[in-house]
């Protein structure tokens, strides 16, 4: 009997290829890969939303739309939950969690609960199938799922297969992943998939299946970053200026009579990835990068004889390039602030786990605080430094202009010639929450404006007003104060 292997402690070695063909007699060891892996050749997800894979159960089972199908049914499901009396667990998502997954509650005669023919693999060439499983009962003395994974020809040759034995009871829902390795025949390769449930159907037996991929395995493909202490990341922050370029080594692999070279890369983190013109030795200068993002590298490995057949490439580990953003500050708008009169800051700023702090730290409540309260005695300029945990700063100033009082201008000339057009109120800061009301000689109001910027052209609805003298009225919000004066339009 060869014993599964629980991939997740598997997978966090280094990427692992090339069959170590010894049959175990202890759980605790298995046959590994100890080269490279390629890209999943299939990957079985069973979609996204019920119903809606093509990979089913074999005809001794039968389709229920229901999330809690009897015994000898399946579903195809996000989710589910509440079943037979609460004795499955509620799943509230797949082991991805962002799918579905093959739900089935076990036929009363034990046999074969999925059967697939997989297409397209690398001849000759050693593969790693893996799958993840589930067991959905709570019940402690329920019948336990035990699973036979076989690999074989479509003529029945078996290829390679396990047992999972008998997969036990948890205390919550936990996904778990098998998997073992196979080699293809030389020919042009159709392999079948087969997965039997050896214990019967009644109380128990219920699981759930997903995420069911084939990856070839081939020679140690090691990669490194050139002078790079830790040669497969780099973390920079980005700049304005040319950026940074790297240097990306491989060393020769093993094994391949005429390997063909390809550079990699992928923008997203890995999800897809895309040949590099001309990238086609073992080293390669990335370009320069300076813009924030995260920037993956590898190599790929084929051999010659197979380089039309994309299932046969092999990747090294991955190489990337962190490039991380500054920190978005803004200091707040210039200001002005009548004297003895303290003001707040509208600071702000954001970024990875930033801190910040503002300088001169002269007339100044609190440094830390993105809205402190200053009140200093004469015109300052103010800074907002901001520093991310890798490092990355940028700051941002803002200009405070101390005034005696508010001074109104008494005439503008909105003539066009670019000089006095408007009347304005340099002083009149919108943070003191002023309105300001304009009227005419027969008490009509002209123009009106609060907590804004001051600035008439001279007009009402676009229609130029006559020269004349007309009133304003500076209200505040707190009442502390009222301006009233008159105004001279000159045409």
């Amino acid at each position: 009997m060869r014993y599964p292997y629980d991939l997740k402690r598997v997978l966090f070695f280094p990427y692992v290829l090339i069959l170590l063909a010894a049959v175990i007699s202890s759980p605790l060891y298995a046959q590994l890969c100890n080269g490279s892996f390629g890209d999943p050749i299939v990957n079985i997800t069973f979609g996204s939303g019920s119903g809606s894979s093509s990979y089913v159960p074999t005809g001794s089972y039968s389709y229920t739309s229901s999330t809690c199908p009897n015994d000898g049914y399946y579903t195809i499901t996000n989710s589910t939950s509440g079943c037979f009396g609460n004795t499955w667990f509620d799943i509230q998502n797949d082991h991805t969690g962002g799918g579905a997954f093959l739900l089935v509650n076990a036929s009363y005669v034990p046999g074969d609960f999925f059967v697939t023919t997989v297409s397209d693999l690398c001849p000759n060439t050693t593969y790693e199938f893996a799958a993840w499983i589930i067991n959905v009962m709570k019940m402690p003395n329920s019948i336990l799922p035990n699973l036979t994974f076989s690999v074989e020809t479509p003529g029945g040759t078996v290829l390679n297969s396990f047992d999972t034995g008998n997969i036990p009871v948890t205390s919550s829902p936990e996904w778990k992943q098998y998997g073992f390795i196979f080699t293809t025949p030389p020919n042009n390769p159709v392999i079948v998939l087969r997965i039997t449930n050896h214990a019967p159907g009644g109380n128990g037996n219920d699981l759930g299946l997903d995420d069911i991929t084939f990856r070839p395995c081939g020679a140690n493909i090691s990669a490194h970053i050139a002078g790079v202490v830790n040669s497969d990341t780099v973390n920079v922050c980005e700049t304005g200026g040319n950026g940074f370029q790297y240097s990306l080594n491989a060393a020769t692999p093993s094994g391949y009579i005429t390997p063909l070279y390809q550079w990699q890369m992928s923008a997203d983190s890995g999800k897809s990835w895309s040949d590099i013109a001309g990238a086609t030795t073992l080293s390669y200068q990335t370009p320069f990068v300076h813009a924030a993002g995260r920037y993956c590298y590898r190599l790929t490995v084929v051999e010659a004889s197979v380089a039309n057949v994309s299932s046969c490439r092999i990747a090294s580990d991955v190489l990337t390039i962190n490039v991380h953003p500054k920190p978005v500050v803004n200091a707040g708008p210039d200001r002005i602030m009548l004297v003895n009169n303290p003001i707040i800051l509208s600071g702000s700023a954001d970024g990875e786990q930033i801190t910040y702090s503002w300088s001169p730290d002269r007339f100044i409540n609190d440094v830390h605080q993105l809205n402190p309260e200053v009140s200093p005695p004469a015109d300052i300029t103010y800074t907002l430094s901001a520093t991310s945990s890798w490092g990355c700063s940028n700051a941002d100033s803002m200009r405070i202009k101390v005034v005696a009082d508010i001074f109104v201008p008494t005439a503008f000339t909105p003539n066009g010639d670019g000089k006095n057009d408007r009347w304005e109120i340099p002083f009149l800061d919108p943070s003191f929450g002023g309105t300001v009301s304009v009227f005419d000689r027969w008490g009509q109001m002209v123009y009106h404006v609060s907590s804004s910027k001051v600035s008439w052209d001279g007009t009402v609805n676009g229609i130029p007003q006559p020269a004349g003298t007309y009133v304003y009225f500076i209200t505040f919000k707190n009442n502390c104060r009222m301006l009233k004066g008159t105004i001279t339009l000159i045409r």
